[in-house]
């Protein structure tokens, strides 16, 4: 934000940033963002580290991933082919989303003899490894609430456990000011204005939404645009679309904000 304050107009710059954060972040991806030297904002969901926060999707995943078959509560399913392990996983997934996912996860883990706990450390990033990536000159950290709630959903109280709590954990886990926020979800119907409002009483200096867009001189600091980058964006072409602010423009009038 200071940097949109204080540049010119045809001032570019790009921030990355990757939220909830697992093993892989610490493994994989901070990895590859050093080799380029480039920073990185890590947005964290602190029930990871803490491992109050079932990893269901990912869980689901490596099961699928290392069994020709699995048992479901209505039956035993057979996933032999990657085609057919990626169909389960989405049918599965869409299933189970919602506040039953950890309670249909749980279930699952004990139909298909998984420990629940060995899986959630296989994926989960740990306070010791990002005690470690605080201190690389090129990693930022930030909030991205407990519990990865949909925060529009919740009560004041129940927002504000979500957003200040996340910050005193990462403030006391790892002694950083813990300056940023993105919200999970992050589209318009996700957060709003007092949303936003919470997240400056929480001590944040700036919030990040998932709404498509440029950061302009004068944005508000709480609300800004983000373009996801997932597995449908693997194409120079949509990076560029991105970087242009079109997909931005495209979003709002579509109204897929």
């Amino acid at each position: 934000m200071q940097r949109s304050k204080a540049g010119k107009s045809n001032d570019r710059f790009v921030n990355f940033s990757v939220d909830d954060c697992y093993r892989d972040t610490y493994e994989e991806i901070v990895p590859l963002f050093r080799r380029h030297n480039v920073p990185v904002t890590l947005f964290v969901t602190t029930g990871i580290p803490d491992g109050t926060l079932p990893l269901w999707a990912a869980g689901l995943e490596d099961t699928l991933l290392n069994n020709d078959q699995v048992i479901l509560e209505d039956g035993a399913i057979d996933v032999p082919t990657s085609d057919a392990k990626r169909a389960a996983f989405y049918r599965i997934a869409d299933r189970w989303d919602g506040p039953q996912a950890a309670a249909s996860y749980k279930k699952f883990c004990e139909l298909n003899g998984v420990d629940i706990d060995a899986m959630h450390w296989k994926h989960a990033i740990t306070w010791e490894m990002l005690e470690e990536l605080r201190n690389d000159p090129l990693v930022e950290i930030g909030g991205h609430t407990v519990t990865h709630a949909r925060i529009s959903s919740l009560s004041p109280d129940g927002a504000r456990f979500e957003l200040k709590g996340g910050r005193d954990r990462l403030v006391e886990r790892l002694g950083i000011p813990a300056r940023h926020f993105a919200f999970p979800y992050g589209r318009s119907g996700d957060c709003g204005p007092r949303d936003f409002a919470i997240a400056r009483d929480a001590g944040y200096a700036s919030a990040a939404t998932t709404r498509k867009g440029l950061v302009r001189n004068g944005q508000d600091a709480y609300n800004l645009p983000r373009c996801t980058i997932n597995g449908s964006d693997r194409s120079l072409a949509t990076m560029e679309l991105h970087l242009s602010g079109l997909t931005g423009v495209a979003a709002r009038m579509t109204g897929r904000v």
